[in-house]
């Protein structure tokens, strides 16, 4: 499972920056230049191709080049692996707190004295 765990390191890595996640929703709405994706931003060229560099790294974005015209989409089912993670994290956290629930629920209520 190695290459499981390098996979989401990279992907957390990825979503941890505030700008690679606006350009990850931005991407949601569908395909966009370079151009797009820097539109919002308040940062240099330069800076905004070290992101998306980040982001095709992780696996979540991939470019096409059409002419002088580099354009990124969302890699399909990018977020599967990041998804069966807080699943499993998730059904996990709801047992134990259906156990304490139930070890709650079984003990006799004490009043003070």
């Amino acid at each position: 499972m190695i290459d499981g765990q390098a996979e989401l390191d990279r992907m957390f890595h990825a979503l941890s920056d505030r700008s690679r996640r606006g350009m990850i929703d931005r991407l949601g709405r569908g395909p966009a230049s370079v151009t797009e994706l820097a539109a919002p931003l308040a940062v240099a060229l330069p800076t905004v191709m070290k992101h998306l560099q980040v982001l095709e790294d992780s696996g979540l974005v991939f470019s096409e080049k059409s002419g002088r015209v580099r354009t990124y989409r969302l890699q399909q089912d990018a977020f599967a692996a990041v998804e069966r993670w807080v699943e499993q994290r998730k059904t996990r956290w709801t047992t134990a707190f259906d156990r304490l629930d139930q070890l709650l629920a079984d003990e006799p209520e004490t009043l003070p004295e």
